[in-house]
């Protein structure tokens, strides 16, 4: 039996999702990728991390806010306390500019050559706790003064009224948000935050197909009128379906020196982003395809060498079951890999493994089978926040 730390949770998933486009590229096709020689559908791990992360912060009660437009919201926040809207936008626009974040001048939407002055952009996006805009309000309120005599942002040379360190200071605030998914903001000294998490990007299990949906909208007057017929618009779009692997990882030694020596934070940040990883499913196009599926299988693993992905138990392409279906047969092969790995590898790198599935099968090969989702978070956490703090008071 291994006496090292817990390093690692590997989250393993399985969900099937049906005809759907829940990530789409610049020409609005599903993102696929070669794998195995045959096609998959994809789903980038930004897709599905901005997914996580708006689940996170609801579970956590902590929001971050990434933007180039930190001074507009500023300046909302400062109409709202009774500033005249010039004087505010005024203050967002010495906000943006006053840290080493270069900028630039939004432009009109009428004529593109006229920009406009004190809407200041970001050329870096800030990523900040949500109350940061409040502190950054507070900052512009204790200048009020200043800022009634200064002029206007007009140019990207232009220097702004506030104090930049004090500026800086809120920028490299952070909160569990942040901590967990990590800030990079070179632009500001001391700001940038390694994550502790890492996911990968999903892909179907076996081969798909992507079908093309043709689509007409009724004219609702024209319908109206007997002698007219046609529709109001045509169009189509892509959608695919499958059963995807989805894969993520928690550095418990990155979350710690994002914390601090703090058990029942890093408590609470890693349960809320198990169950945020896997309960979450992107909204794309939710409103015409309604894809809200659970996983079908959930396989959590306290490893305490080096995160290990199961991708490569679908490098051969899984094939349907005799009557149809990917689900079953991806689990078989998911646990008939974990097999193999563990036995190549060894298991006493592994503290705790479990799983939990909608199906009946025994999958004994990925650890303790749990009845209940948070049953199964909950004794992974416990198990490697134990071994983690324990090795660290040692």
């Amino acid at each position: 039996m291994t006496s090292a730390p817990a390093r690692f949770i590997d989250v393993h998933i399985l969900h099937c999702v049906p005809y759907a486009n829940l990530n789409r590229d610049d020409t609005n096709s599903v993102k696929t990728v070669q794998y195995g020689n045959v096609m998959r559908t994809r789903v980038s791990s930004q897709c599905w991390k901005r997914a996580t992360r708006e689940e996170f912060q609801q579970r956590i009660g902590q929001a971050a806010l990434r933007t180039r437009r930190i001074g507009e919201r500023v300046a909302r926040a400062l109409e709202g306390r009774g500033w005249p809207a010039g004087l505010a936008l005024r203050a967002g626009g010495h906000i943006a500019a006053g840290s080493s974040i270069k900028f630039e001048l939004a432009k009109d939407k009428k004529d593109t050559k006229q920009i406009v002055p004190n809407q200041v952009l970001t050329n870096a996006m800030v990523y900040v706790p949500e109350p940061a805009v409040t502190e950054l309000a507070d900052l512009a309120e204790e200048h009020r003064e200043v800022l009634e005599a200064a002029k206007d942002i007009k140019k990207p040379s232009d220097k702004s009224a506030l104090p930049q360190d004090r500026i800086e200071a809120i920028l490299r605030t952070r909160n569990g948000v942040i901590n967990l998914f990590g800030r990079m903001l070179a632009e500001v000294d001391n700001a940038g935050v390694d994550g502790a998490v890492q996911v990968a990007h999903a892909l179907t299990t076996h081969a798909t197909d992507v079908e093309l949906d043709y689509f007409s909208a009724v004219d609702d007057i024209t319908a109206a009128w007997q002698d007219s017929t046609g529709s109001g618009h045509m169009g189509h779009t892509e959608y695919s379906s499958g059963t995807f692997y989805r894969y993520a990882t928690v550095d418990l030694r990155d979350l710690a020196l994002n914390i601090g020596d703090d058990p029942k934070a890093a408590h609470e940040l890693t349960s809320a982003f198990l169950a945020a990883f896997i309960e979450s499913l992107p909204q794309a196009k939710k409103n015409s395809t309604a894809p809200h599926t659970p996983p079908s299988l959930v396989h959590l693993a306290v490893r305490t060498d080096r995160p290990l992905s199961y991708a490569g138990a679908f490098e051969q392409p899984v094939r349907a079951g005799t009557e149809g279906g990917f689900t079953s047969p991806s689990a078989n092969h998911l646990a008939r890999y974990a097999r193999a790995v563990n036995t190549m590898l060894g298991t006493n790198r592994i503290l705790t493994a479990g799983w939990t599935s909608l199906d009946t099968n025994d999958l004994q090969d990925l650890g303790t089978r749990h009845r209940a989702l948070d049953d199964l978070i909950t004794t992974t956490v416990n198990s490697a926040l134990a071994r983690t703090t324990a090795k660290a008071h040692a």
